[in-house]
C-alpha cells in the first residue's frame, strides 16, 4: 500500500481548532460589544420581552407551591390573631359589663348621699365630636387645630378629650376652627388629683426638646407619690369637670439639692396622633367668689347720741 493513500488528518478526538486564548478574546469582545450596544441602542429589549412572555407560565407554576405554603401560614396566623383578639375583646367586654352593672347603684347612692349632705349636684358634660385637622405651625408649642369653631358653639376654655382622657384645652376660637393647647404644652396647667391618696397637685406641660410629657411642679420631696399613681382632674379650677383621666406618674425623683421633687407624668391621651376628639361644651362647675375678692359692706355710722345698749 502506497503511503499517499494514508489519511494524515488527526482523528476528531485530537482535533484542536482555535486556541482557548483566541476563543476567550473573541467571546469577550463579543460580550463587550453586546453590552455596549444594549446600553446605547437597547437592542435586547424585544428579545427580553419575548423571553419573559415565554418563561412566564413556567415561573407561575414554580411560584405556586411557595405562595400556597405562605398563604397557609398567613391564614393560620390570621386565624390565631383573630381568635386571640376576640378572646381579649370578650374578656374586656365582660369586665366592662361588670363595671357598668355597678354604675346605676353607685349613681343612685351618690345622689342620695349628696342630697343627705345638702351638696350641689354636679352638672353632666355635653360633648361635641371634632376632627383634628393639623398641628399648629409653632414648633415651640404643642397645639392642634380642630374642625369646630364659634358656629358650632365652641368657646375658649373648654376641655378637649379623646378616648383615653384629657387631651388639652381650647385656647383660641375662630368661626369654623379652634386651636387646642395639648396637655404637654408648657403654657398649659391642669389641677389634678392623685386617685390613690386624694392629694391635689398642679400638672404643667413639659414640651421641651425631645420631651412630650407633664410634670408636677412645686411638689415637696415629702409628697406621697409613687410610680404608676393615676392622676385625674380635680375640678377645683371650675374649668375641667372632675374625674377625667389625665396621666400616670412615670418618675419620682426626690432631689437632695432642692426642696421640690422632680415628678414626671405620662399623659394618657394620644398627644402625638389623635384624629378624633370630643369637646366638652359644658365647663366645670362655676366656683363661688372668693371671700378675699368679695366687696365689703361699708359700716353704717351710728346716729349721734346713740348708745351701745338697748332700753
Amino acid at each position: 500500500m502506497s503511503l499517499g493513500t494514508l489519511d494524515r488528518t488527526p482523528p476528531p478526538f485530537f482535533r484542536q481548532g482555535f486556541s482557548a486564548v483566541s476563543k476567550l478574546a473573541v467571546f469577550s469582545a463579543l460580550s463587550l460589544f453586546l453590552m455596549v450596544a444594549d446600553v446605547r441602542l437597547n437592542i435586547t429589549s424585544p428579545l427580553r420581552s419575548v423571553l419573559a412572555t415565554v418563561i412566564y407560565p413556567v415561573q407561575w407554576l414554580v411560584v405556586q407551591p411557595v405562595q400556597l405554603v405562605q398563604g397557609i401560614g398567613q391564614y393560620a396566623t390570621t386565624v390565631y390573631t383573630a381568635q386571640s383578639a376576640l378572646q381579649a375583646a370578650q374578656t374586656q367586654l365582660l369586665a366592662q359589663s361588670a363595671k357598668a352593672n355597678q354604675v346605676e347603684p353607685l349613681l343612685f347612692e351618690n345622689a342620695q348621699l349628696r342630697a343627705l349632705l345638702d351638696l350641689r349636684e354636679r352638672a353632666g358634660s355635653q360633648a361635641l365630636a371634632a376632627d383634628v385637622l393639623y398641628d399648629a405651625a409653632d414648633p415651640f408649642s404643642r397645639k392642634v387645630v380642630i374642625g369646630r369653631g364659634q358656629v358650632h358653639g365652641v368657646q375658649a376654655g373648654m376641655a378637649v378629650v379623646d378616648a383615653a382622657g384629657v387631651l388639652g384645652q381650647v385656647t383660641r376660637v375662630y368661626p369654623t376652627v379652634s386651636e387646642v393647647n395639648l396637655v404637654t404644652d408648657r403654657d398649659l396647667a391642669i389641677p389634678v388629683l392623685n386617685l390613690r391618696t386624694g392629694a391635689r397637685y398642679l400638672a404643667y406641660g413639659q414640651s421641651g426638646a425631645g420631651q412630650s410629657n407633664m410634670e408636677l411642679r412645686f411638689t415637696p420631696n415629702s409628697a406621697d407619690l409613687k410610680v404608676g399613681d393615676p392622676l385625674a382632674t380635680s375640678g377645683v379650677d371650675g374649668v375641667y369637670p372632675p374625674g377625667l383621666a389625665v396621666g400616670q406618674v412615670r418618675m419620682v425623683d426626690q432631689r437632695s439639692n432642692s426642696a421640690f421633687a422632680n415628678i414626671v407624668v405620662d399623659p394618657v391621651a394620644n398627644t402625638h396622633g389623635a384624629s378624633q376628639v370630643l369637646v366638652l361644651t359644658r365647663l366645670g362647675e362655676p366656683l363661688p367668689p372668693s371671700p378675699l375678692t368679695m366687696p365689703t359692706v361699708p359700716a353704717v355710722p351710728a346716729p349721734a347720741g346713740a348708745t351701745g345698749s338697748q332700753p
